[in-house]
């Protein structure tokens, strides 16, 4: 068969490629097409790659180049994900690489490599560009690794792997595989003007059907962190104003549900980050946005803006990272703590922008007490949302050497979570782990607040997390309880370490809770509910005169129940005295339970 000139059939153009296992093969001076499978395991399906995206916007003005992104989850059949990958018939795959999915991920380049050994196969992303030569010589089906920022190294690698000729050797940011050498050459410089890398959501390459996607509008951060990877770069660099513009504007008319913003420290530059903010604000309809911020950072300015936010449509993370100024001075990071809980407090009682606040536990200089007044100074101001993340000592970090100068023990497979420090035993992490749970099951959900909040009056919350923690591990409990059963087991161990005139103010405000999350069907109530009864007001309701009180939409299912309590909970701040609430449940297709309170009689 006859090929026109510059073309080659699909074994020539392999026999081409994997001149790299064997280099003395024939080399053309001539270009040829070339298709390439961009890949990853995410670790949720609702997770849409940026990086990606990016990566087939950089190629997509290079002649002969196909591109084709999978995006896959680590909860899915490696076989499955195996054949779907081998299906594409790709010349080169190139996987995402992170701590979640690393281990994955080579297993998966390994199966293919014999699957299809003609596959060139590239290996990016955080995890694997730091100790690349002990990860290709003990993965041999690995090709190539591009090291740090990949747009253009990538770009390069590709346009080099589709010429005949094929030389590598002149090309930066890459580690490659030449016969039974492994040649690391000179790092990529950063890209000093990001608006010349190709926007991926202008070029359509980015999944914006997915409930998440990220975006971001600058790359490095202000500070460095010795626990993060973004203390390895120096500096800001941002994207003009022009292209954050109509990249947003994109992702609002999409109506994407949730933006969540890669930006380490977004806040970095205070105008800047009005100026974005006021164009949200002008253009949004639906959309979501999550911000990660520095709280200390935020003026005056800032906040003036933020009262303007519609509630529950920015996100903001804020990273504590811990109270303690020795720790936070031994890993580098500048934090005004004063100010940081000052305009979280402002933020909580002025504005509806939704507070989510980080603790790393296992920072040097910091003990189990350390971390339970760390979290106990975040508690106290009421967030909406408290992760706790054991500390994972990252590959390239600087946290890293601090490691080795004060004994840390952590474990050598990904995330490298810590297993014990100068400061914190192996059990005192694991109750650390317990506490972290129980905030996602008391305190994240919101279905406990009036609980939680009678508790602060008796007890500091975060001793009490402790203590039920300790209860938590010793009467063996598991974490997948039902929402009833969650009430059961913190009523229980409520009854048996509070002062009894306590516990029944906490168990007036654990039923509230319970009416607040659940219908009680027919009547029936968990155990705290003993010597309890309703009013029965419900049962002579007129349901349809709440319907139009409530302005509830018609074809809803609507159903009540009225309760009486010592405290108007539905107040704020919370009315004193007996007083008779009305609960009203109401549930409408695909838009869950929703329930609303209306005072009745008493309180004052």
């Amino acid at each position: 068969m006859k090929l026109a000139a510059g073309r080659r059939n699909r074994s020539e153009k392999t026999h081409l490629l994997c001149k790299f296992l064997w280099p003395n093969s024939l080399r053309l001076a001539t270009i040829f097409s070339m298709k390439i499978l961009l890949a990853t395991l995410h670790a949720k399906y609702v997770h849409a790659s940026l990086a990606l995206p990016y990566l087939s916007a950089a190629c997509k003005d290079l002649d002969g180049i196909g591109t084709v992104i999978r995006e896959f989850t680590i909860n899915e059949p490696a076989d499955r994900v195996l054949r779907s990958i081998v299906a594409e018939e790709a010349d080169m795959v190139a996987f995402s690489c992170y701590i979640w999915n690393i281990e994955q991920t080579l297993r998966l380049a390994s199966d293919l490599k014999k699957v299809r050994p003609q596959t060139f196969i590239v290996l990016g992303g955080p995890e694997a560009g730091f100790g690349v030569f002990e990860l290709m010589e003990r993965h041999p089906a690995i090709d190539c690794v591009v090291r740090g920022e990949g747009e253009e190294a990538f770009k390069e690698l590709v346009a080099a792997l589709a010429q005949a000729e094929g030389r590598l050797d002149g090309l930066q940011g890459i580690t490659y595989r030449d016969n039974d050498e492994i040649i690391a050459l000179p790092p990529q410089a950063l890209i000093s003007d990001l608006d010349t890398t190709s926007s991926p959501f202008s070029a359509g390459m980015a999944d914006l059907t997915k409930p998440l996607v990220y975006y971001e509008t600058s790359r490095g951060c202000p500070f460095s962190c010795a626990f993060c990877m973004s203390s390895l770069e120096q500096g800001v660099r941002s994207f003009s104003m022009a292209r954050i513009e109509d990249d947003l504007k994109i992702l609002m008319s999409q109506k994407v549900q949730t933006v969540k913003l890669v930006d380490r420290t977004f806040n970095y530059d205070a105008p800047r980050a009005n100026r974005i903010w006021e164009f949200i604000l002008r253009q949004n309809g639906e959309s979501r946005f999550h911000f990660e911020i520095a709280a200390d950072l935020l003026t005056e300015e800032n906040i003036r803006l933020l009262r303007e936010v519609p509630a529950g449509m920015f996100r903001f993370e804020i990273g504590v990272q811990s109270e303690g100024e020795a720790t936070l001075a031994k890993v580098g990071r500048k934090s005004d703590l004063a100010r940081l809980f000052a305009n979280v407090a402002r933020l909580k009682e002025e504005t509806g922008v939704t507070l989510h606040l980080d603790l790393v536990a296992g920072l040097p200089h910091e003990d189990f007490d350390g971390f339970l007044g760390s979290l106990q100074r975040v508690l106290e101001v009421n967030p909406h949302h408290i992760q706790v993340e054991p500390l994972k000592v990252l590959k390239g970090s600087p946290m890293r050497r601090i490691a080795a100068d004060e004994g840390y023990a952590f474990s050598d497979a990904p995330p490298y979570k810590i297993l014990q420090t100068p400061w914190l035993s192996f059990m005192e992490i694991g109750k650390i782990d317990t506490i972290a749970r129980l905030l996602d099951l008391y305190y994240n959900s919101g279905r406990f607040a009036a609980t939680l909040t009678t508790l602060a009056e008796a007890i500091p919350l975060s001793r009490f997390f402790a203590m039920l923690g300790r209860y938590w591990e010793e009467e063996e409990i598991t974490s997948h309880l039902s929402q009833t059963r969650l009430f059961e087991v913190l009523w229980t161990f409520v009854e048996c370490s509070v002062h009894e005139n306590e516990a029944e103010k906490v168990r007036d405000a654990l039923r509230y809770d319970y009416c607040r999350a659940e219908y009680p069907a027919g009547g029936r109530f968990p155990g705290f509910f003993e010597g309890y009864r309703g009013t029965g007001r419900h049962e002579k309701m007129d349901v349809s005169a709440v319907v139009q009180q409530l302005g509830i939409e018609v074809g809803s299912r609507v159903r009540t129940f009225a309760g009486r309590f010592s405290r108007d909970y539905n107040r704020t701040p919370w009315g004193k005295g007996d007083v008779e609430l009305l609960f009203v449940y109401i549930s409408h297709p695909g838009r869950g339970l929703q329930v609303q309170v209306i005072t009745i009689t008493g309180g004052n």
